[in-house]
């Protein structure tokens, strides 16, 4: 923002000119120069576009909102940022946000992370990490706000309505990295100003491309924010929509073909029973190296060093039946799970976990079909061939590559997407298109988060291990890389990796966690999170046999000590991966 009109900086400002007064020669020193007037404080009523005078602002909304069952009562304000008409796509853009500030503030400020596409404003309650959270961040007290990312998702009836905007270059930019940033010093400023007071702590709590976003954040706007939680990030999300391309070309290759169109019936290519197979195949070989057989691989390493397809896998020796995977099958899963590659070989995302929850819907809804009846089963359902099939040639090529949403388009460009020549377009720029995909969606330098450190703020960063968007394995080589780059970097960011989780929730896993507490505990009271306490959820297929674990900072995991309760934390403890018995 270049105006910011902010009560303390008008006092600091006043006392600077006072103290820098001098004498004129004569015997009456010059009188001190009367400091202006502090910004005076506003009601909800009194917040509109003219009292806050920021540039690009408009407030459309300032109302006091009653106490209700799922919300205190509470001030909201919605407006729009750098309103404006695309000289590219002809269409109208602005950073949409809102802010609540509820009546009985805890003088803290939480910013609510987005997901997928973003193209909306979700109501910033301050949805919480975790599953089976009954509260928000909203009636614990905290100031939230949220904002669409900078476009409004446009309903053309087809799955790529919610990528159009990346034919706007200022809008792939807001979408990336700028919206955040703006709306986030626009709700400070309307912190101060309602409560004549700033937040004396700023969060920022967010999954998925909440995760992104935190994670971006934190190198991008490391003054902005003393707490980040970022949960399954998908940090590297170009290179993640590669991989959905890739996903789709291997299950077609194995998927039953349609004999009317001759196209692939692609959730068809693997059967929840078949994956259910891969499941309990990574459990047989894996689950008790962590020192109890119990439905959790959490010793993650150890399983990435035993588990081998080609053995472990039940390969049908005859016909597929159902006790058993094709060897077409197997080679289709060893090309998903090993992650893309060009024909070189070079490794274009990264390679995915074999663990428990790859057998869960919460998987199967993302890479192969949805829980519900598909109409035409030659066009794919899966979350990665609509939403992926579209954000990847409308948000992260360059030039953007216009696909029709309708019919096949997106699958027919998904199975023809070359991954020599159309995936260095995640990388390119032109004279329109300034910022490549890997440069506004990323963080500039994400082994190097020392402004971050510097400040003194903190980081927890957690991952499904079953996550079938973003793969756990990537995190970790962030992590690993940062901790290279700085030996000190578990002072200040944390991992912890979920055993069975899906894509921020779901899956045979411990799911239900309060990270929002041990984030401020580190903050404000240097309460490092050596462990977190997780329950597994209610619909767990864990079933009786979990009732909690601890989840460990990496690269330590929950080893069970021969003798406690099995279902419960107390008789595990965190441990190195060289330190199992």
């Amino acid at each position: 923002m270049n105006k910011r009109y902010t009560i303390t900086g008008a006092v600091a400002l006043s006392a600077l000119i006072a103290g820098c007064g001098g004498s004129s020669g004569s015997d009456s020193p010059e009188p001190t120069p009367t400091p202006p007037a502090p910004a005076p404080q506003l009601s909800c009523a009194e917040i509109t576009t003219e009292a806050l005078d920021l540039e690009g602002l408009v407030i459309t909304k300032a109302s006091q909102n009653g106490a209700e069952e799922s919300s205190p009562a509470h001030c909201l304000v919605e407006g729009n940022l750098h309103a404006r008409k695309s000289e590219v796509d002809n269409q109208q853009y602005a950073i949409g946000f809102e802010v609540r500030l509820p009546e009985d503030w805890n003088g803290r400020f939480f910013f609510q992370g987005g997901g997928g596409t973003d193209g909306a404003i979700n109501p910033a309650m301050g949805s919480l990490p975790g599953e089976g959270n009954t509260t928000t961040a909203l009636a614990l007290g905290y100031a939230v706000a949220s904002t669409d990312g900078g476009h409004k998702s446009v309903d053309d009836g087809t799955p790529a309505g919610g990528s159009l905007f990346g034919l706007d270059p200022q809008a792939r930019v807001d979408y990336g990295y700028n919206a955040v940033g703006e709306v986030t010093q626009v709700a400070q400023n309307l912190i101060e100003r309602h409560y004549d007071s700033a937040a004396h702590h700023s969060y920022f709590v967010g999954c998925s491309n909440g995760g992104r976003q935190g994670m971006v954040a934190a190198s991008r706007f490391a003054h902005l924010y003393d707490g980040i939680i970022a949960g399954n990030p998908g940090f590297n999300l170009p290179q993640a929509g590669i991989q959905h391309a890739w996903d789709n070309q291997q299950f077609a290759k194995v998927a039953p073909i349609d004999a009317d169109s001759g196209l692939p019936i692609i959730q068809d290519a693997f059967t929840m029973q078949d994956m259910g197979l891969v499941a309990n195949a990574a459990l047989q070989q894996c689950d008790a190296l962590d020192g109890l057989a119990d439905g959790l691989i959490s010793n993650l390493a150890a399983c990435d060093a035993t588990f081998d397809p080609d053995q472990h896998l039940p390969r049908c020796e005859g016909a597929k039946d159902a006790s058993c995977l094709s060897a077409e099958q197997i080679d289709a899963l060893k090309g998903v799970f090993g992650g893309p590659k060009n024909s070189q070989g070079e490794q274009l995302y990264a390679s995915w976990p074999w663990d428990a929850g790859v057998g869960e819907m919460g998987w199967r809804l993302w890479k192969l079909a949805m829980p519900f009846p598909n109409p035409t089963p030659t066009i794919p359902n899966s979350i990665i061939a609509t939403m992926g099939g579209s954000s990847l040639p409308y948000v992260f090529m360059t030039p953007p590559s216009p696909v029709s949403g309708a019919g096949h388009g997106l699958i027919d460009y998904l199975l023809s997407y070359n991954f020599d020549s159309d995936a260095p377009g995640i990388y390119r720029t032109n004279n329109v298109y300034t910022e490549s995909a890997m440069s506004f969606m990323t963080p500039p330098n994400p082994s190097d988060l020392s402004a971050f450190r510097d400040r003194g703020s903190k980081m927890i960063v957690y991952h499904g291990n079953s996550d079938p968007v973003f793969s756990v394995h990537d995190t970790i080589n962030w992590y690993e890389n940062l901790g290279a780059a700085d030996a000190k970097a578990a002072d200040y960011a944390r991992l912890f990796t979920i055993p069975g989780q899906n894509h921020c929730s779901g899956g045979p896993s411990t799911s239900q966690f309060d990270m929002l507490t041990a984030l401020v505990d580190w903050v404000e009271e240097g309460k490092a999170p050596d462990q977190i306490i997780a329950q597994a959820s209610a619909g767990s297929s864990l079933g009786d046999n979990v009732q909690s674990r601890p989840l460990c900072p990496h690269p330590q995991y929950a080893q069970y000590d021969g003798k406690g309760d099995p279902k419960v934390a107390s008789s595990f403890a965190c441990v190195a991966p060289n330190t199992a018995g």
